[in-house]
């Protein structure tokens, strides 16, 4: 199954840490050149770096995925150096704490990141992949809070539940518009990435009461969605449009 998505080219965006970062190894090691785009530029030249090393193909692009103009510049960067794009995760995000009491200006932040970062991100992979001729795979990073809540998640679950709903209108104007681009997103449930780790480590009550609302018996990885991502970019999915991939160790089957 080595190069599922060889001769690709593939942009992440947050894709320094985290999901990102896992998703952009997998996908440079089945093949694709990789943008990592990122507002910290350490650790995506760091990343990129290491895929080079890895024997991959990989080229650091800065992003900050709430502005316009920066997504213009970094399409124009992909582009003029790889002529193409046919794989775009729409994975940058922020999860503050935030009830129904939180401030304005918190819910804007959110907003702005999550789900105006998604939809400026999706208008520009539909531009870029349309002019290339070739098909191409918009991947949308939401979550499983955008199909349920908890009193602290006002605003990521409004954000994530609007991601939800843009991916499907993103893939219903491909489709009428007769595109061969597929439109599709993922529902990650809680996964232990070095941020949340180093959390766990000094809360392992808080870590047991998380492990315990996943039926499964344990909580996922940043490697567990990246799977996910690589499905939907290769042409495995090659039938699947405006879907939900809900990856979260039976959370929401509760």
């Amino acid at each position: 199954m080595i190069g599922r998505v060889a001769n690709k080219v593939a942009m992440v965006t947050g894709g320094a840490s985290g999901l990102g970062e896992a998703t952009s190894l997998l996908l440079a090691r089945e093949g694709a050149r990789v943008a990592v785009a990122d507002v910290a530029q350490e650790a995506g030249e760091r990343l990129a770096e290491r895929i080079r090393a890895e024997g991959g193909d990989a080229m650091f692009v800065p992003l900050d995925v709430s502005s316009e103009s920066a997504w213009d510049a970094a399409m124009a960067q992909v582009q003029q150096r790889c002529g193409k794009l046919n794989i775009l995760v729409n994975n940058a995000g922020i999860a503050p704490e935030g009830d129904m009491e939180m401030s304005f200006e918190l819910w804007r932040k959110v907003m702005s990141v999550n789900l105006d970062g998604t939809f400026l991100g999706t208008r520009a992979g539909i531009r870029a992949m349309r002019s290339s001729g070739e098909p191409g795979s918009i991947i949308n990073i939401s979550s499983t809070m955008a199909m349920t809540a908890f009193p602290t998640t006002a605003a990521y679950s409004a954000s994530k539940g609007g991601v939800r709903s843009l991916t499907k209108a993103a893939a219903m104007y491909c489709g009428a518009h007769r595109l061969p681009i597929r439109v599709n997103s993922i529902h990650p449930g809680m996964c232990v990435t070095p941020l949340v780790a180093g959390y766990y480590e000094n809360n392992p009550e808080a870590l047991q009461a998380q492990i315990d609302m996943h039926p499964i018996g344990h909580l996922g990885t940043a490697e567990d969605i990246a799977e996910g991502v690589l499905y939907l970019a290769s042409e495995a999915s090659r039938f699947v449009l405006g879907s939900e991939l809900v990856i979260d160790g039976g959370f929401l089957a509760r």
